[in-house]
């Protein structure tokens, strides 16, 4: 399989994870750690936290209707976006990264995967 064909599937799939979100079929923690491991994909990174912060608004939501449907309006073009196998907007990617150095997706289960998270952890 080349690089973009793993980059669709992966996106692909993350759009699928979203969806199963929205629906009530899984919860953000669950969808997340389905995620690609050790992805480098900065839409799949912002789309990890969209989620994050999808789950984080969770009461806000649950006050206001508007912003409820806005939200999930936004999740769903994130998703449609990475089932077409394109770019989230640069303004979306720009928007996480001004904030977050990169997005907290867990590492494989190898050996290189575990020192990853582990320096991770050590902040490094």
């Amino acid at each position: 399989m080349n690089e973009y064909q793993k980059r669709l599937e992966e996106r692909r799939n993350v759009a699928s994870l979203i969806r199963f979100v929205l629906i009530g079929e899984l919860c953000v923690r669950e969808a997340i750690k389905q995620f690609p491991p050790d992805t480098e994909d900065e839409s799949i990174e912002a789309a990890y936290h969209a989620l994050i912060h999808y789950e984080a608004d969770e009461d806000l939501r649950r006050k206001d209707n508007i912003y409820k449907e806005q939200q999930d309006d936004y999740v769903e073009m994130i998703a449609n976006t990475l089932e077409r196998g394109e770019n989230l907007p640069q303004n979306i990617i720009a928007n996480y990264k001004k904030y977050y150095k990169s997005a907290n997706i867990p590492h494989s289960k190898t050996r290189l995967g575990f020192w990853k998270s582990f320096l991770r952890y050590l902040n490094i």
